[in-house]
C-alpha cells in the first residue's frame, strides 16, 4: 500500500441525545434520510454528514482533508478517494450531495480540482449511493438566500440551520455541510432547484 501524507480534521456532536450513536447507524444498515455533503478538490475536500429529522436536519460529523504537495498526484487522488470511502463506510448514507467545480481563469486548478471530485463520485458510486450534483450559486442561494454569498456567510448560515454553537470550520467543511442542507432541504420541499 501507498504511504500518503494528508491531514485530516473531524468535528462531531458529543454523544446525547441529540447525537446519534454508531450503533444506529449500523442497524439500520444504510440511513435513508442520511446525506454526505462534499466540497471536492485535490488539495482540499470538505465532508459533512447529515441527518434529516422531520423538517430540520441534525449534524452527525463533518471534516476536512488537506493533502500534501509533496505526494504523487496519483496519490493525492488515492488519499482523496479513501477519506470518502472511509466516512461512507462509517455513516452509510443514501445519498451523496456533490458541490459542482467552479470553473475559474486557472485552467490548470479546474482540472486539478475535477479530478478530485472524480475521485469523490468513484467513491460513492463504488458503494451504489446515489449521487447527486449540485452548482455551487445554487447551494450559497438555498442556504444564505443570495447565490453570491461569502465563505463566511455560508458558515453562519449553516451554524444557524444545525443549530450549532460554533460557525464550522474550515470553509471547506461548512461549504460541505451547506451542499447536504441544500440536497435535504430539496428533498423535504422546502426549496425548488
Amino acid at each position: 500500500m501507498v504511504s500518503v501524507s494528508s491531514s485530516t480534521t473531524r468535528k462531531s456532536l458529543s454523544r446525547s441525545s441529540t447525537a446519534i450513536g454508531l450503533e444506529g447507524l449500523v442497524a439500520n444498515s444504510r440511513g435513508a434520510n442520511i446525506v454526505l455533503g462534499i466540497d471536492p478538490g485535490l488539495a482540499h475536500v470538505g465532508w459533512g454528514v447529515i441527518r434529516e429529522k422531520g423538517a430540520s436536519c441534525e449534524l452527525l460529523e463533518y471534516g476536512h482533508l488537506a493533502t500534501s504537495p509533496d505526494n504523487s498526484h496519483a496519490e493525492r487522488l488515492l488519499a482523496v478517494h479513501l477519506e470518502i470511502i472511509g466516512v461512507i463506510d462509517t455513516y452509510r448514507p443514501e445519498v451523496m450531495a456533490v458541490e459542482e467545480i467552479f470553473h475559474g481563469r486557472n485552467a490548470r486548478s479546474s482540472l486539478l480540482a475535477g479530478e478530485g471530485r472524480a475521485a469523490c463520485i468513484l467513491a460513492g458510486a463504488l458503494r451504489e449511493l446515489q449521487v447527486v450534483e449540485i452548482p455551487n450559486n445554487i447551494v450559497k442561494l438555498a442556504v444564505t438566500g443570495n447565490g453570491r454569498a461569502s465563505k463566511q456567510q455560508v458558515q453562519a448560515m449553516v451554524r444557524r440551520l444545525l443549530e450549532l454553537s460554533d460557525d464550522p470550520r474550515p470553509a471547506d467543511a461548512a461549504d460541505a455541510l451547506a451542499v447536504a442542507l441544500t440536497h435535504a432541504r430539496r428533498r423535504q420541499g422546502r426549496i425548488r432547484i
